[in-house]
């Protein structure tokens, strides 16, 4: 059986925990008890923090590249579009 790399864990992992967070701030936004959504954020919260060290480990070595910065052009694009809507 094949091991897997400590790259490919990094970004398995990244992966695993921005889909948890996208699942958190569903639920989130659907809860109306105080106590489970508090629990939830805190939760997300957590989530968010550990994910953005792993992303920075795996930036620094060079396991994950982030998409280029958007142009200007792209981003009025986008704001034309957003606000059409």
């Amino acid at each position: 059986m094949r091991q897997l790399q400590d790259k490919e864990m990094a970004n398995d992992i990244l992966s695993q925990t921005n889909s948890s967070i996208s699942t958190y701030a569903k639920c989130i936004t659907e809860t109306s008890n105080q106590q489970l959504r508090q629990a939830l954020q805190q939760i997300r919260n957590g989530d968010e923090q550990f994910q953005y060290q792993l992303y920075q480990l795996a930036n620094q070595k060079g396991w994950y590249k982030p998409a280029s910065d958007a142009t200007s052009q792209e981003i009025m694009q986008v704001k034309q579009q957003l606000s059409s809507s």
